[in-house]
C-alpha cells in the first residue's frame, strides 16, 4: 500500500490533552513532524527544525500508534507540517475513524484532508492566503503590543466562521495577558487561548 511506503520524519508522537484553542481540554494524539524553516525566535520546539535529526516512520505505523489508544483526534503539528504531502496520513487516519486536525503557520500549500485547520501565522515567513481562506481557527501568538494590529490584518483572509484566538507567547505571558484582556473586552470577536498543558505540566 502507498500509505505503508510513505515515510515522515517524526520528532515525537504521544497521547495527551489538547492545550490550546477551541479544542482545549480534549484528548488528542499529537504527531509532531520534524522540519521547519519559519524560524520563530521564540519557538519552544527548536529541536524540531532539522528534519534529518529525527527518525522516519511509516504512515501505517503512525496510524497503529493512534489506534492503540481510545483517542479519536490526531493533531498534526511541527515544526511546519505542511512541508510534507500529508494526503496519505490524513486519509489513512480518517479511514480508521480518527479526526484530523492540523496546526500550521500556513507558509506552505495545504495538503491532506482535514476536519480542523488551525492557522497560526508567523511574521518570520509570510503565510499563504489560500491557507488562511480554509482556516477553522486563527491563532495569533502575542509577543508584543504590535501583534494585535498584525492579527487584525488576517481578518479579511479568513472565513466568517473562523474562530479567532490570541495566545500569549509563553515567556511573555505575564506582560501580555493584561493587554490581551483589555483588547478582547474591546474586541469581543476575539478570544484568549492559554497553553493550559503547560500549567498541567503535561506534554
Amino acid at each position: 500500500m502507498k500509505s505503508e511506503a510513505a515515510l515522515l520524519p517524526i520528532m515525537e508522537h504521544f497521547y495527551t490533552i489538547q492545550g490550546e484553542g477551541l479544542h482545549q481540554g480534549k484528548a488528542a494524539y499529537f504527531i509532531r513532524l520534524g522540519g521547519c524553516d519559519v524560524g520563530c525566535v521564540w519557538c519552544d520546539v527548536k529541536e524540531s527544525w532539522d528534519a534529518d535529526a529525527h527518525p522516519k516512520m511509516s504512515v501505517q505505523a503512525l496510524v497503529d500508534e493512534v489506534l492503540a489508544t481510545p483517542c479519536k483526534i490526531a493533531v498534526i503539528t511541527g515544526g511546519e507540517p505542511l512541508m510534507y504531502d500529508l494526503t496519505d496520513l490524513t486519509e489513512s487516519l480518517q479511514s480508521a475513524g480518527i479526526r484530523t486536525h492540523i496546526e500550521t503557520s500556513g507558509a506552505y500549500p495545504l495538503s491532506g484532508k482535514w476536519d480542523w485547520i488551525c492557522f497560526s501565522p508567523k511574521k518570520f515567513k509570510e503565510p499563504l492566503p489560500e491557507v488562511a481562506a480554509q482556516a477553522d481557527e486563527l491563532k495569533v501568538i502575542v509577543y508584543n503590543k504590535h501583534d494585535f494590529k498584525w492579527a487584525e490584518s488576517f481578518i479579511s483572509q479568513i472565513p466568517t466562521t473562523c474562530q479567532r484566538y490570541l495566545q500569549p507567547e509563553w515567556s511573555k505571558e505575564k506582560q501580555m495577558l493584561p493587554l490581551m484582556v483589555d483588547y478582547v473586552k474591546e474586541n469581543p470577536a476575539w478570544r484568549i487561548s492559554l497553553q493550559v498543558h503547560k500549567y498541567m505540566e503535561i506534554p
